[in-house]
């Protein structure tokens, strides 16, 4: 992706989000453009009219951290963008190279012991582009349906976007491509010269409309804890809490963990979960979804 681009249309964007009033500045009602003004930020920022000029067309080259803070507190960016603004930053400081894909990325056995060890709870691995690369049984099991999604490897960020059954899936869909597309355009200031990625986000852009509009917004985010809800086919529904945490030893990985209030439906749900996980046949091409199994809240 095209650092200039991206930063030109970041820095357009979070301009546009910030009101005359949010910043205490007098606001004639006037005003040709959404947002503060180019030379609004600057004065906000401490720079040139001329610097914040060519910052915003793209050229961060060369700025001091000191000045990139500025930026941020200026156009109130939360931490998320603030970090997002710091990796673009490194990235047009940096020498340009050709996008490149990665090595197949794989699971170290230790990892996927621990894994298999937590059994009251789903978990899985996922790397930046948001494929699963590991889970324990009851992650699989919740995860199941988009297992069945027949694109390899499996992607959360596809199944969302391209697979219609995600809809009836995963209750909140829009929430979920909104986070989708914020932690891809995440990875992306990260890692612009990751060519799967990127043929990621072209595939994504290409076929969903839903996709191409949350990816214009420019938005991203740190998605650490929150909460899921699901409507499994052999369950029913099921609220859970996620904690999503760096794997530090393999850079770039996340594990998330997802869990149950005790003594609720969606508990309940998870214990069945489990045990419908250990009677079917792992390698059926859909989801058994038997009434005497179906659970709801």
């Amino acid at each position: 992706m095209d650092n200039r681009s991206e930063v030109r249309e970041f820095l357009t964007s979070r301009r546009a989000k910030i009101t005359p009033q949010q910043v205490g500045l007098p606001d004639s009602g006037h005003r040709r453009v959404k947002g503060l003004r180019r030379e609004e930020v600057a004065m906000l920022a401490g720079v040139s009219a001329e610097y914040y000029a060519r910052m915003e067309r793209g050229s961060l080259s060369g700025a001091s951290e000191a000045v990139l803070e500025s930026l941020a507190r200026a156009l109130h960016l939360d931490d998320s963008e603030r970090a997002h603004l710091m990796d673009l930053a490194r990235s047009a400081s940096a020498t340009r190279r050709p996008a490149r894909r990665r090595a197949a990325q794989s699971i170290r056995p230790a990892l996927q012991q621990l894994l298999d060890a937590m059994t009251g709870a789903p978990v899985f691995v996922r790397n930046g582009r948001l494929d699963i690369l590991a889970t324990n049984r009851l992650g699989k099991a919740l995860y199941w349906p988009v297992f069945q999604d027949p694109a390899r490897p499996v992607n959360l960020a596809r199944y969302q976007f391209l697979n219609p059954a995600a809809a009836e899936y995963m209750t909140e869909l829009d929430a979920q491509r909104a986070a989708a597309a914020a932690l891809l355009r995440t990875e992306a200031g990260q890692d612009p010269y990751n060519r799967d990625l990127s043929d990621l986000i072209g595939e994504l852009s290409t076929r969903s409309e839903a996709f191409r509009a949350l990816w214009a917004a420019h938005n991203v985010r740190l998605h650490h804890t929150g909460i899921k809800r699901f409507h499994h086919p052999a369950v029913g529904d099921l609220t859970l809490t996620f904690e999503a945490l760096p794997v530090p030893t393999d850079p770039g990985l996340t594990l998330t963990a997802l869990s149950a209030e005790p003594a609720t439906s969606a508990a309940d749900a998870l214990q069945l979960l489990a045990t419908w996980y250990a009677t079917i046949d792992h390698n059926e091409a859909s989801v058994p979804s038997p009434t005497s199994n179906e659970h709801t809240m």
